[in-house]
């Protein structure tokens, strides 16, 4: 699990629009990923809500990890579609996604977008990807 752990951060680290729009990979497994990101004024659109591309990073690239692991390499998404539920508002964000189904080549993912503030999460996304090997 440790190897896992520390090659999902190296990629992450090597991710230049992760970083610049603040993400955090704060768990990963064998066929899982979550990403957090702390929610601020540059995120948001003019009703005060995170912009759904915001959202919509957030999901694709905690599919293309969990797809990515679950494969055991160098992954690409190859279709996604998300579902915005509720507008998200709070601190921070959280996407969990899953490997649901993994072959040799490509992997069916899910993934749960939640806004959270100390108190409570509250889902505001569902998306769910293909994800395939690079190269």
């Amino acid at each position: 699990m440790d190897d896992i752990q520390a090659f999902a951060q190296q990629v992450f680290a090597n991710q230049a629009f992760s970083q610049f729009i603040g993400a955090e990979l704060t768990q990963s497994t064998n066929d899982s990923a979550e990403l957090t990101l702390t929610i601020q004024n540059h995120h948001k659109q003019q009703h005060g809500f995170v912009h759904g591309g915001v959202i919509s990073y957030l999901a694709d690239n905690a599919i293309t990890f969990a797809g990515g692991l679950a494969l055991g390499g160098n992954a690409l998404t190859a279709e996604f579609k998300i579902n915005y539920i509720r507008p998200a508002v709070g601190l921070h964000l959280v996407a969990r996604a899953q490997a649901r189904s993994a072959g040799k080549r490509l992997a069916i993912c899910q993934c749960e977008i939640y806004a959270a503030d100390a108190a409570s999460e509250k889902l505001c996304a569902l998306a769910q990807g293909t994800v395939v090997l690079a190269g």
